[in-house]
């Protein structure tokens, strides 16, 4: 079986799934948040929270709200598959961090645009906290699609200087 169905099969879909029934869960279990957040359930007190939130736009909520943005960046998701699955074949990932990374991509990128494409936005849920001196400093919600996504750039970039894995058996000398 080829490298990429393997990965495919055995990383992508999986954290497609978990990522589709982790939304799916939040959708039926909170109310629509109707642009804003709500009261969500605390999980660790002061630090993390699971929340509903809507997400048209891409990471952090950029060009959340914009008219088309959902349209828009759904077409970018659609080109950015596109254009993995070309540099996959032009052998742009040869090792095997970076075809890890490819799987996660793909799961994330799916996981994201199934959302806009059934809901018309993204769901986000994971919802990060401290508090300092008695202020809140909170990250953006995100969800599984989005972990996926960070943790694929941050091994590509690693793998950026990773030495190909050879695909010859024999001993080098």
């Amino acid at each position: 079986m080829p490298r990429l169905i393997r990965l495919l099969l055995t990383v992508s879909l999986p954290l497609f799934l978990l990522d589709y029934l982790t939304k799916e869960w939040t959708v039926r279990r909170f109310p629509d948040p109707s642009g804003g957040f709500h009261e969500g359930i605390t999980v660790v007190p002061g630090f993390f929270d699971l929340v509903r939130v809507h997400n048209t736009g891409v990471a952090f909520g950029t060009g959340n709200g914009g008219e088309h943005s959902n349209y828009i960046f759904g077409g970018i998701s659609l080109l950015a598959l596109g254009f993995i699955g070309w540099m996959w074949r032009k052998n742009a990932f040869p090792t095997r961090l970076s075809q890890l990374a490819v799987a996660l991509l793909v799961s994330g990128v799916l996981g994201n645009l199934l959302d806009r494409f059934l809901r018309g936005y993204v769901v986000d849920f994971l919802h990060f906290h401290i508090t300092v001196n008695g202020e809140i400093h909170s990250w953006p919600a995100f969800n599984v699609a989005d972990s996926c996504i960070c943790i694929a750039a941050a091994f590509l970039f690693i793998s950026a200087w990773q030495k190909p894995v050879s695909s010859d058996p024999t001993p080098q000398t």
